[in-house]
């Protein structure tokens, strides 16, 4: 007896426990995975169906014809036919969005619900209009369309038109713009001067094809006309009784001409008395044609006997609408495409595009800057022979023999390759530069003695009138969109007509210099334009440094989108000196994170970094995140290190000497190239040097190491030595304040991001700084006990352990940390390093939470 009382004991509770593992597994991931591939492959079966549905073309429901067999005919019909018609196919997404989300995807599934739904009964009620209303007769006779629309969509139609008539088409219409517009965020950008031009080539194309018929409507009608008089002339010469030479010969070789309208008429001699006028085209002079690249033929008369070539750079015409989102490679993750992919957004591609967060985001076009080298005179033959003829005799005055020049026109100034006569001292020459300067009644004459690589001596001499490098023509050039560079800039042109484009990625950083008035600040506007128009703002983040609160105040508008910022600060644009110490600090610190980072991740730089964790082969959970490059751009620097000193030049030198691989790059700009200001410590750390005009040879050495920046004529002209390489000359590119300001507009107008995923560098507590340590419950935060809790659990006291988990922004969790360590939860602050947690158990936290 007690053995069966022992077993029914048992018994029990092991139907207990088959239930509670019933219910267990019911509730376990494994089976909502299990529902969610399920419902994937239902919907997948539904799918197929349905299509064969409409392909076939045979709606009837025990039909064999289906791809899905007799159910899936049954099914096919019943959705469609007898239901929603086309708009069934919204229902098989919202089931594969709930496939997905119980396989564990995180997606968007109640907007997205809302939104399939409007769209189903839009389609269905539109189809049932047209099946109805345009192809129905009073909306009694069938319609091929009624498979298309369903019960429901021709029911409400026929509702709709019997209230509102034709009004109804209408408001389809606008449901439909509306949900696009304000749900979808389709944005349609019409530009009126892109439509105007194409207005004018298609009015120029018609009447083009004007002229062609009626040119092929008087050739035919002279054809007729000669084969009339030629029939006459045939039965003139028949009735005569001495036959004539026939006219067939003549009749062929004008057929001859008609079809071949490029060869001139030969004429034939005539007994007439006027002579033959060939026409108006061989009497001009042909134009001198700058784009061919062709040596000139030493002229007979030329008393000098020396060869001169001039050599013409090829002036590349960019295409009318270049698309700058097309230079990228389609492989690469950082690609800009902004389609609505559904693959991307519901976990179906298992790469990471940081691009999500504001996919709609569309790369600025170059239509809204100006062309400024339309206004542009090319330097002309006669120019270029007559500096030649003044340089040759200033040369020979003094004794100097010269074999060969050679002219290579640029933008702004002219390159005269110079082969001397064996035997001659270069120095010699090099010594003239002034008394050829005061021949040639010019400023800015640079020698160059040897050109590096060549057995010449350059001479540049400033052309009679400079040209304009325009920024569009820099952004639309080949050489920029087709650049495979991380951060590309578009400089200018060179003396060869050659757009400069250079990495700030391998520079690593960019020392620019150069008086008041000679380009300094429309360079850096070119370097902002050049990154804005290539990198999207997932992928750069800028930090502006404008002491004089003016250069940089219209990069404002983009600061949700581009702008890094230190917390609790308003302004993204740093004006203030103090501030600037504190935000360089702080970018020391996310160079310190980032290399932690990349240790974690066994990399070594950040394109690595970033390629792993696109690949998800890094975990978030672990403080792992993708890293945007950020550029560093510091105007006016001299004023800097007068106000702060050292507390601005530390910093600096320890983000130039380290953060190179971690993607944080510095462009310093001054207009006092002084070695009080540019030490030994920065240079030594800036091998990329841009020079514009400075005031002497001191400045000039002092930025490039060597002389000719005094020899500049301003206005943009600059020199630049990328990383060690050989001196270029060449024309900055122009970028207005109104083009700046149209720029950043049309970036500042669309959505940017959300203060909660704003960049934010991370925080700097000065060591003068005494943060209060008292804790004050009425200014508690809300979330502060999950906080409290969160951190020691996982024994992990950071800012972005709060963010992530609590889904908190930068300055919140910040302040929570803060107040966790006034109450004393964790330690104090430890700059790029986890703060200590001092409380272990988590009975003693309930403690202290009670007390507080």
């Amino acid at each position: 007896m007690s053995k069966k009382k022992a077993q029914k004991k048992q018994s029990k509770p092991s139907a207990k426990n088959n239930a509670a593992k019933f219910k267990e597994f019911l509730r376990s991931d494994g089976f909502a995975r299990l529902c969610g591939v399920s419902l994937i492959l239902f919907s997948l079966f539904l799918f197929l169906a349905i299509l064969s549905f409409y392909v076939k073309g045979a709606p009837i429901e025990n039909s064999r014809d289906n791809w899905m067999g007799i159910v899936g005919g049954w099914f096919a019909l019943r959705l469609t036919a007898h239901s929603f018609g086309v708009g069934a196919f919204g229902l098989l997404l919202i089931l594969f969005l709930f496939g997905i989300r119980l396989c564990g995807r995180k997606t968007h599934l109640a907007t997205t619900i809302w939104v399939t739904l409007f769209w189903i009964v839009w389609a269905s009620t539109l189809f049932g209009y047209i099946a109805g209303h345009w192809m129905g007769n009073n909306w009694d006779s069938p319609s091929t369309l009624d498979s298309y629309a369903g019960n429901m969509g021709y029911v409400i139609a026929r509702s709709l038109y019997s209230l509102i008539s034709w009004f109804t088409f209408i408001i389809l219409l606008f449901s439909a713009a509306a949900v696009l517009f304000f749900v979808h965020k389709v944005r349609i950008h019409f530009n009126r001067e892109k439509w105007q031009q194409r207005f004018a080539d298609w009015a120029k194309r018609r009447e083009l094809r004007r002229a062609e018929r009626a040119k092929l409507k008087a050739e035919k009608e002279a054809q007729k006309a000669l084969q009339r008089e030629l029939s006459k002339n045939s039965e003139n010469s028949e009735n005569s009784e001495s036959p004539e030479q026939p006219q067939h010969d003549d009749f062929n070789d004008f057929l001859n001409q008609i079809n071949r309208p490029d060869t001139p008429p030969t004429p034939e001699p005539s007994d007439s008395s006027e002579p033959f006028e060939p026409s108006e085209s061989s009497d001009s002079p042909e134009p001198l044609d700058l784009q061919v690249s062709q040596p000139l033929d030493p002229t007979p008369s030329s008393p000098d006997g020396i060869d001169f070539k001039i050599n013409m750079p090829d002036d590349t015409t960019p295409p009318d609408n270049p698309d700058l989102s097309d230079s990228t490679d389609p492989s690469d993750p950082s690609d800009n495409d902004n389609d609505n992919d559904y693959s991307r957004h519901f976990g179906v591609n298992d790469l990471y595009d940081p691009h999500l967060d504001l996919g709609d985001f569309i790369m600025p076009s170059t239509d809204i800057l100006e062309d400024w080298e339309t206004a542009n005179v090319k330097v002309t033959k006669e120019e270029l022979i007559a500096n030649k003829d003044r340089i040759v005799q200033t040369l020979r005055d003094y004794g100097i023999e010269i074999n060969e020049i050679t002219a290579t026109p640029g933008p702004t100034v002219t390159l005269y390759k110079i082969k001397p006569a064996p035997g001659v001292r270069i120095s010699k020459i090099k010594n003239l530069e002034d008394d050829i300067a005061l021949s040639l009644a010019a400023l800015g004459i640079r020698i160059i003695a040897p050109i590096p690589g060549e057995s010449n001596i350059g001479i540049e001499v400033p052309n009679a009138k400079p040209q304009i490098v325009a920024m569009k023509t820099m952004l639309e050039s080949d050489a920029f969109r087709n650049a495979k560079m991380e951060l590309p800039i578009a400089f200018g042109k060179t003396i060869s007509n050659d757009v400069l484009v250079a990495d700030l990625a391998k520079m690593p950083h960019l020392l620019m210099a150069g008086a008041t008035g000679t380009g300094k600040s429309v360079g850096l506007n070119a370097v902002l334009a050049s990154l804005l128009y290539k990198k999207h703002p997932s992928e750069l983040k800028l930090v502006l440094v404008d002491p004089k609160k003016v250069e940089f105040s219209l990069y404002s508008a983009i600061e949700r989108h581009y702008l890094a910022k230190m917390p609790d600060e308003e302004e993204a644009v740093i004006t203030d000196t103090k501030k600037v110490v504190r935000t360089l600090n702080s970018l020391c610190i996310e160079m310190d994170t980032r290399y932690d980072l990349l240790k974690q991740a066994g990399v070594r730089k950040i394109t690595e970094y970033n390629d792993k964790f696109i690949h998800r082969r890094l975990n978030p959970e672990h403080g792992h995140r993708y890293l945007p490059y950020i550029v560093v751009i510091i105007d006016e620097f001299g004023d800097l290190i007068m106000t702060a000193g050292k507390e601005v030049e530390l910093p600096i030198a320890r983000i130039a000497q380290l953060a190179r691989a971690v993607g944080i790059h510095l462009i310093i700009a001054t207009q006092r190239p002084t070695t009080n200001i540019i030490t030994g410590t920065i240079k030594a750390n800036f091998p990329a040097r841009a020079a514009f005009r400075v005031t002497s040879g001191i400045d000039s050495k002092t930025i490039l190491d060597t002389g000719g920046a005094q020899q500049l004529i301003g206005r943009g002209d600059m020199l630049i030595s990328l990383a060690g390489k050989d001196m270029i000359r060449l024309q900055c590119a122009l970028i207005d304040t109104p083009e700046i300001e149209k720029l950043t507009h049309f970036i500042g107008d669309q959505r940017g991001y959300s203060d909660s995923n704003i960049f934010m560098l991370p925080e700097y507590l000065d060591e003068n700084d005494e943060p209060t340590k008292d804790f004050d419950p009425k200014q508690k935060d809300e979330f502060f006990n999950d906080a409290a809790r969160l951190v020691v659990a996982s024994q992990f006291g950071s800012t972005s352990l709060l963010q992530r988990k609590l889904q908190l922004g930068y300055n919140r969790a910040g302040r929570i940390i803060d107040q966790l360590e006034a109450a004393g939860i964790v330690g104090p602050y430890k700059g790029s390093k986890a703060r200590d947690v001092l409380i272990k158990d988590e009975v003693e936290l309930e403690e202290i939470l009670r007390n507080l």
